[in-house]
């Protein structure tokens, strides 16, 4: 079955960046990251989660972590140089990224915001992030993800 590519998927082919497409069935609902590194048979600490936060200034910055962590919000907030962030409400997700809740990827967001990865993935060669749709994940070097993301490494998970 052919996928319609979506835009992280363009934008990695626009930078003739490699990557594979790892399809998943998301009818059971089951699209945290956990659930979701289970179904495509993959070890957790090479699937990564894209969080989306908002500043006291409205600034908007995102943040890669392994699934099996938690965003830490105070490591987060001064890796981006912010007294304070905050999740971004899920129903402003899709109108400031372009994506949606389980389907938000690094990459191809409608505005190049300012990215972080968590740095464990200075010990892995490839990553796995959100394809930009729920039922897709791309994997990838873990620099050429850094790369194309603009990203800088930090500690911002705990």
């Amino acid at each position: 079955m052919a996928v319609s590519k979506t835009n992280a998927m363009r934008m990695l082919d626009s930078k003739k960046v490699s990557y594979t497409t790892l399809n998943y069935e998301s009818n059971d609902g089951k699209i945290d990251g956990v659930s979701v590194a289970k179904k495509i048979n993959k070890a957790p600490e090479f699937v990564y989660k894209t969080l989306v936060s908002i500043s006291q200034s409205k600034a908007i910055y995102v943040f890669v972590i392994p699934v099996e962590k938690e965003l830490d919000l105070k490591l987060a907030a001064k890796a981006a140089g912010e007294k304070k962030v905050e999740l971004l409400p899920v129903k402003d997700l899709l109108a400031s990224t372009g994506y949606v809740r389980g389907g938000c990827s690094p990459i191809g967001m409608k505005k190049q915001y300012p990215t972080f990865i968590e740095e464990s993935v200075n010990y892995i060669e490839e990553i796995i992030v959100s394809g930009g749709k729920i039922g897709i994940q791309l994997q990838l070097n873990a620099k050429d993800l850094i790369q194309t993301t603009r990203s800088k490494i930090a500690k911002i998970s705990k």
